[in-house]
């Protein structure tokens, strides 16, 4: 158990019979009435967001996750093949499960899986990828770095907006938790 006043970004509890990361927290002490913990969780299981309001000093019970260092090897149908680096033991994991990670996955890549008693939650990006620009409007003589944006798709089919001077073929760093351009690679 974990009392509510020990919350940290990225702790993991469960509530509720659901398993949740803890996002944001922040500690009211009003004027008038008891304190209590203001929270947003992500349900690992489902990927929604929620708000939470516990007292203070109140406990829940803290939920150990398991981070399997893993590469994705490739798709199977509907399902995504990760090889585990250290066993090479081979899972699948279905894409709606993991659909917002698949605009950022290609072949090869090094990522962590989540697992929670055994049960696979999902997987964890790092923060950037480096992907490929395989279409985009050509840039313009004259255009700048500070001068606006357009529309690029990466090799993962990821639509982004980079500055005009980025080209078919550039290599760009991407915010995974963001889905935004940070710069050529």
């Amino acid at each position: 158990m974990i009392s509510v006043n020990d919350f940290r970004t990225g702790a993991t509890i469960e509530v509720d019979g659901d398993i949740w990361r803890v996002m944001e927290f922040q500690h009211v002490k009003p004027g008038k009435g008891a304190a209590f913990v203001r929270s947003k969780l992500r349900n690992l299981r489902s990927g929604n967001i929620n708000e939470k309001t516990f007292r203070a000093g109140e406990k829940v019970k803290r939920a150990q996750i398991d981070n399997l260092h893993m590469q994705y090897l490739y798709a199977n149908g509907d399902d995504h093949v990760f090889m585990n680096n250290e066993t090479y033991d081979q899972i699948e994991i279905p894409g709606k499960q993991i659909e917002y990670e698949l605009k950022f996955l290609k072949e090869n890549m090094e990522v962590h899986v989540i697992q929670y008693q055994g049960e696979i939650l999902g997987v964890q990006l790092p923060i950037t990828v480096e992907l490929k620009v395989v279409e985009t409007e050509p840039g313009i003589k004259g255009d700048t770095a500070s001068g606006g944006s357009k529309p690029a798709t990466v090799e993962t089919g990821l639509t982004v907006q980079v500055p005009f001077f980025v080209n078919v073929g550039d290599s760009l760093v991407i915010n995974t938790e963001e889905a935004e351009y940070v710069s050529r690679a």
